[in-house]
Parts: structure tokens; C-alpha cells; sequence
């Protein structure tokens, strides 16, 4: 397994909202952490890049390839996050400083993690706007000039630049209209083909479980209530949860309705 987490924990002065959580994902598995709003599904993702706010405590271990990253200091984890455990967020337009340029967004990435001269850098960068589909000229765009769409393809390609092994995605369609949404998960499913990557999929989206993951985990109040492969979970669900959650959900089509799918992107 590429991460393990193994009776985590994590509470305020007041109370536990996080309570002996363990799942595991696999190398190039997409693993999906299902549940409704205030669950602890996302803050349980930022535990595991050391992100939460400092009034929470976290307890238990969590293994990434065998290293256990609740014991590594700030500075030692610099060198995992954004190179080995990267994020993509749902507030992709939170993700960007408005005062700079997308190409300086990609620059400051490379600096941080990589030791490429400048010219390389914005090479590399370009390769990673044209990988998710967007037009080299906008390296030089500001994030306002940039539709929501597009600016959610710049976060996949600046999260998947150094080739992660994990991926984590937090609710990343959730601020985008259903064609954005479709097209941004049948992007990202595109290069964790092509490059193998992992990923823990952060969604209440039942139809985006059904058509992505392989496995998946139901929170409910800070506790994985159930979990097991997809099809097992979602044709015959154990716990009246579960139940409840699947027969609320949209129908679970395969898809977009017919004819959406040639929509162009503004």
C-alpha cells in the first residue's frame, strides 16, 4: 500500500472530530472517501500533508511508502509535499495569488521542489499547461483571465508536474457546472493512466464514485462506516448509512446526458 492510515484520531480542546479512523490505498489505485459535508473526510486528507490548523491534534499514524509522516518535522516533510503527496483543492481559485501570473505560480513550484535553471523551468511548465489541454499562452495570463474550468486544469497539471505517487483530491468539482466537473475527472483519470499516480478521490458525488474508484470508504461524523470495493458497497450496502446516502443520490449514470459531452468549454 502506498498510504496507510491507522486509528487517526483528530480533535479540538472540545471535542473529537476525527474518531480511529484506518483505510489503506494502493499504488495506482483510485480510492474514493465518500461522505456528507462536516464528516472530517477533508480534514483527514490534511492531516495527512501536516496542513491542519494548529488547534487540532492528531493522533494514530499515517504511512506514506513505509515512512510514518505524523513523526516528521515541517521541514522534513517539505521534501514529500507538492514532490511525492501532492493536492488538488476545491477552492482552485484559492490556489492562485491573483497578483501573479499562472507561469509564475508553475516557476515557484519548480524553485521550491526542483533544481532546473529558468529556462527549463518554463519549459517544463508549458509541458504541463499543454498535458491538461491548455494553450501555452497563458502561462502568462493572470488567474483572473482564466475561466473556472481552466483554472482547474492549471491545479491538476501544477499538482502533477513532479509526477507524485499520491494524489489527493479534495471535492475538486464541486464549484464547477456538470460539463466542467465531467471533463476535469475525465482529465485527471487520463493522467493517472499516464503516469500511474494514486489517488484519494475526497467527494460526496456518488455518480463520480461509480464511474472512478475501485474502493472506497463511507465517513459519517468523523468515522468510516463502511468500506470495501465499489461495486460491493454500492449494489449491496451493509450499513443503513450507506443506504440512505445511495438511494438520496442522483441517479448513478455512467455519464453525462446525452449530448453534453461535445460542449465546448468557455
Amino acid at each position: 500500500m502506498i498510504l496507510s492510515i491507522e486509528q487517526v484520531s483528530i480533535s479540538s480542546s472540545k471535542k473529537k472530530i476525527v474518531d480511529n479512523v484506518s483505510l489503506s490505498v494502493g499504488e495506482g489505485e483510485w480510492f474514493a472517501l465518500v461522505g456528507q459535508s462536516g464528516s472530517g473526510k477533508s480534514l483527514l486528507s490534511q492531516a495527512i500533508g501536516q496542513m491542519l490548523p494548529a488547534n487540532l491534534k492528531v493522533e494514530g499514524k499515517i504511512y506514506f511508502k513505509g515512512l510514518e509522516l505524523l513523526s516528521l518535522t515541517k521541514k522534513q516533510f517539505q521534501s514529500i509535499r507538492g514532490k511525492k503527496v501532492a493536492y488538488i483543492f476545491q477552492d482552485y481559485q484559492g490556489s492562485f495569488t491573483p497578483f501573479r501570473t499562472i507561469g509564475q505560480h508553475f516557476d515557484e513550484y519548480h524553485r521550491t521542489h526542483g533544481e532546473l535553471d529558468a529556462k527549463s523551468r518554463r519549459l517544463e511548465s508549458i509541458h504541463a499547461l499543454e498535458s491538461v489541454g491548455l494553450d501555452e499562452n497563458l502561462y502568462d495570463k493572470y488567474p483572473f483571465q482564466l475561466s473556472g474550468g481552466q483554472l482547474q486544469r492549471a491545479s491538476i497539471a501544477i499538482a502533477l508536474m513532479l509526477s507524485p505517487d499520491l494524489l489527493i483530491a479534495d471535492e475538486i468539482t464541486t464549484a464547477l457546472d456538470s460539463v466542467s466537473g465531467h471533463r476535469i475527472l475525465e482529465l485527471l483519470a487520463k493522467k493517472q493512466r499516464e503516469t500511474g499516480c494514486a489517488i484519494l478521490f475526497i467527494t460526496h458525488d456518488w455518480r463520480h464514485v461509480r464511474r472512478y474508484a475501485s474502493r472506497l470508504a463511507v465517513m459519517r461524523e468523523g468515522e468510516i462506516v463502511e468500506s470495501g470495493g465499489k461495486h460491493r458497497i454500492l449494489d449491496h450496502p451493509k450499513h443503513e448509512y450507506t443506504k440512505r446516502l445511495i438511494e438520496a443520490a442522483p441517479i448513478l449514470d455512467q455519464g453525462l446526458p446525452s449530448g453534453l459531452e461535445e460542449v465546448e468549454e468557455r
